[in-house]
């Protein structure tokens, strides 16, 4: 398995908020199922100076890139446009138990 991080930020628009928050429940629910899977490692909301949320960072493992992309056409994040800017890279997560 490949292991990838992800640093989203959410559109600025007025209505951002709004949309997050209206596919949010999806949102986890689907990161839950990805738990379930094996692909999702952790992850969090980004907020800015006053609590906000604007972005998200989040460590996945599929078995390549391609998976991972599959995937992220299906988000609810994407698909209700709630991220604008998207960057993922490879990475290699230390093993504390190692």
């Amino acid at each position: 398995m490949t292991q990838f991080t992800l640093l989203a930020w959410d559109y600025t628009d007025e209505g951002a908020l709004e949309r997050r928050m209206g596919c949010r429940e999806a949102h986890l629910a689907a990161l839950r199922e990805l738990y379930h899977q094996g692909h999702f490692i952790s992850g969090g909301v980004i907020v800015d100076d006053n609590g906000k949320m604007i972005g998200s960072n989040a460590h996945f493992q599929f078995q390549d890139r391609a998976a991972m992309d599959a995937w992220l056409e299906t988000e609810p994040y994407v698909t209700q446009r709630v991220w604008e800017h998207i960057d993922i890279r490879e990475i290699k997560l230390l093993d504390p138990h190692a």
